[in-house]
C-alpha cells in the first residue's frame, strides 16, 4: 500500500484521516503545520499528500507552492479546506494541485480522491501476496480436523491453523471465522474496504466483528509490506 502525509492543523481531522487510512491499508504520518510536512516530505517522500489549505504558519497553497517551485512536487497533493473559494482551488490546481476537498470530506469522496491520486502515481508494489490453498472443509472425516492455510508471498512462510472439532459449536466457529478474516486480511494487504467487499460485510460491521474475534488488524498490513 501507500505512504500517506496528512497536513492539518486540526487533531480531530488529523485523527480521523490516519484512522481511515491506516484501515484501508496505508502507511499514515500527519503534520499539523507546514514546517512538520516540510521535515515528513524530506524524510519518508510519501506517495500522496492531503494538505488543508488554512494554516497558521504558512498556508496549503504556498506550500504546495514551494514544493512545486523546488522540483519537490513529485508526488499528487489533494488539497482540503472548508472555506476555500472557487479561484483557491483553481489556483491550486494550476500550481500542480491533484484534487480539491471539501470539509467535511466524506469518505466515500476521500478514498475515491485518495484512489485516483495513488493512480496517477502508484507506489512501489510491495511482494505480491499469492493465496494458499482453499479452505478445507469443515468435516474432515480421515482425521476429524479442518485445516485453512494462507502463503504469504511466493517464498514467505505458510501458517497453518488447525480446528479441532470435539470443542463447542461456539468456539469451533470463532476459530473459523477469525482464521476465515485473517486470511482476506492478508490477501487485501490490509484493506478493510476489500476485505469487506469480499467477505459481504458492512464495513462498521466488520471492524466490529474483528475486534471481537480478537482479529490483529495490523497483520495483513505486515505480510504485504
Amino acid at each position: 500500500m501507500a505512504n500517506i502525509l496528512v497536513v492539518d492543523d486540526e487533531l480531530g481531522i488529523r485523527d480521523l484521516l490516519w484512522e481511515i487510512l491506516n484501515d484501508e491499508g496505508h502507511s499514515v504520518e500527519v503534520a499539523e503545520n507546514a514546517a512538520q510536512a516540510r521535515a515528513a516530505r524530506g524524510r519518508e517522500r510519501p506517495d500522496l499528500v492531503l494538505l488543508d489549505i488554512w494554516m497558521p504558519d504558512t498556508d496549503g497553497v504556498t506550500l504546495l507552492k514551494e514544493w512545486s517551485t523546488a522540483g519537490l512536487l513529485t508526488m499528487p497533493v489533494i488539497m482540503m479546506s472548508g472555506h476555500a473559494t472557487i479561484d483557491t482551488a483553481v489556483a491550486a490546481t494550476k500550481i500542480g494541485a491533484h484534487a480539491f476537498l471539501e470539509k467535511p470530506i466524506t469518505l466515500q469522496k476521500l478514498l475515491k480522491a485518495v484512489e485516483q491520486g495513488l493512480a496517477r502515481n502508484p507506489p512501489q508494489a510491495p511482494t505480491a501476496v499469492q493465496p494458499g490453498q482453499p479452505l478445507a472443509p469443515l468435516a474432515d472425516a480421515a482425521g476429524g480436523v479442518a485445516q485453512a492455510a494462507v502463503a504469504v508471498g511466493e517464498t514467505g512462510p505458510q501458517s497453518q491453523q488447525n480446528f479441532q472439532l470435539d470443542k463447542p459449536l461456539r468456539e469451533a466457529r470463532d476459530e473459523f471465522e477469525k482464521a476465515y478474516f485473517e486470511y482476506h486480511l492478508v490477501r487485501e494487504s490490509g484493506s478493510m474496504t476489500r476485505v469487506a467487499e469480499k467477505t459481504g460485510l458492512e464495513r462498521t460491521h466488520l471492524y466490529r466483528k474483528l475486534k471481537q474475534l480478537g482479529v490483529d488488524l495490523s497483520r495483513g498490513k505486515r505480510n504485504g509490506s
